[in-house]
């Protein structure tokens, strides 16, 4: 169903052109295939390169399928320059999906937060530790004490996708900027253009992304026609905790939960007007500072300032002028669903970097975020009920790991899927949405 799907999106053709250079006369294997049964591989569940002989061993459904070296030469000569054409690629398919989708009826999830629908887009970014168990090149000491990769990402909270990453030294910085606008603008470059301008855009991430350099670049966006709003963790500073003090009972809100209902013993509040000289310190105009109070939970960490008051105490930045403060406050904390999608990747390719060498390692990286592409397009646009919301261990146990039989009859190849299978119907059905999804005439 996978690689279906990378074929109805145009993905397999726009790797295949944007792989054109690594093309060699008589070669049995074109390299944009390759790269697609890789991604595919890992959303099915794979490791290492030498797991594409599950695909290899089955014909029948994937037809030929590169050797292990093969994949290996193939990746070793993605470099820069092909790794953005890779990315380019991965935007062409999206927006084909897109207008798939579209014409399909399904049309773009929404976000959700608070009981409520968010408008327009929501970005989340977020870093990860990726440990490496060898020498690897870049691989370095990170902060936890662990060695390996520290690649920063972004998923869009919509759907699923994983928009864009980039693979940095294990002590990268956390709160890098330059690393931050870099992904934002790649991931806003998959977005296509009918929905980056005009549409209102959330850049969610945590207190990493709370630099000047980073929230003035994501302002500095609307100059060009891209309507973006941030919501970042803001850090308890001095003055932040003067006015937390200094802040008059009747100031503070009962806050809310996910399903927009009341959360215990959980209150918010604004500091905006206590904090004086925010603009002139180089934050944005229009900047609001908000902070949640609530009885800490077993194994919470507590600063000296949250236990010196008997509570847990977090602060957000946003730049969003309207709304109820529960509202914003709750919006932000869905920014932890980041938390679960990076944790998903792991388990798709983003766990293992397969290589020595930094570059095979990036394109491993784009590849892992394809892997997780193919799996929310399949589940946004072929599946609906608890397939369509269910974690891709999930989805592989019941949908892609299916027992079945290939048979011939009447000039064609048949799947024959056991009558007993739970999720036949569902598998059938899925395929049935994808052979209907609208394709581009010819030229």
């Amino acid at each position: 169903m996978l690689a279906d799907l990378a074929d109805a999106t145009g993905l397999t053709a726009e790797f295949s052109e944007a792989l054109a250079p690594l093309r060699q006369r008589r070669a049995g294997h074109d390299p944009g295939r390759v790269l697609v049964d890789v991604a595919v591989m890992l959303a099915d569940g794979g490791e290492a390169i030498s797991d594409l002989a599950v695909l290899r061993d089955q014909p029948g459904l994937f037809g030929p399928v590169a050797s292990t070296a093969t994949g290996w030469r193939v990746l070793n000569g993605v470099d820069d320059s092909l790794l953005a054409s890779l990315r380019r690629a991965r935007a062409v398919a999206r927006d084909r999906l897109w207008l798939q989708r579209e014409d399909s009826g399904a049309g773009l999830p929404a976000a959700r937060a608070a009981g409520r629908v968010l408008p327009g887009l929501v970005f989340d970014l977020d870093a990860s530790l990726i440990d490496a168990h060898s020498e690897k090149e870049s691989a370095a000491a990170n902060f936890k004490g662990g060695f390996g990769y520290h690649p920063l990402l972004c998923w869009l909270d919509n759907t699923g996708e994983a928009l864009a990453g980039r693979l940095r030294p294990g002590n990268a910085g956390a709160n890098t900027a330059t690393d931050h606008i870099a992904v934002l603008d790649d991931a806003l470059a998959q977005i296509p253009d009918a929905h980056r301008h005009g549409t209102p855009v959330l850049v969610r991430t945590d207190g990493a992304g709370c630099s000047k350099d980073f929230l003035s670049h994501v302002r500095s966006l609307r100059e060009h026609g891209v309507r973006t709003e941030f919501s970042v963790g803001f850090t308890m500073t001095e003055a932040v905790k003067t006015a937390i003090d200094v802040l008059p009972g009747w100031a503070w809100t009962p806050a809310i939960e996910a399903d927009g209902t009341l959360r215990e013993h959980a209150e918010v509040a604004e500091l905006t007007g206590l904090l004086t000289g925010l603009t002139d310190a180089g934050w944005p105009e229009q900047m609001r500072v908000i902070v949640r109070r609530e009885h800490p939970h077993p194994g919470a960490q507590l600063s000296l300032f949250d236990q010196d008051h008997g509570l847990r105490y977090q602060c957000f930045a946003t730049d969003t002028q309207r709304g109820q403060l529960a509202h914003l406050e709750a919006r932000h904390r869905a920014h932890a669903r980041v938390e679960d999608r990076i944790r998903c990747a792991k388990d798709t390719g983003l766990g293992r970097f397969p290589s020595r060498v930094f570059a095979i390692n990036a394109a491993w990286l784009e590849l892992a975020l394809t892997a997780a592409d193919l799996i929310a397009w399949a589940q946004t646009t072929l599946l609906t009920g608890d397939l369509a919301r269910c974690e891709p261990k999930t989805l592989r146990y019941r949908l892609l790991h299916i027992a079945a039989r290939l048979t011939h009859g009447q000039r064609k190849l048949f799947v024959r899927i056991a009558e007993h299978w739970p999720w036949r119907t569902e598998l059938a059905t899925a395929f049935a949405r994808l052979a209907a999804l609208p394709q581009p005439q010819p030229t």
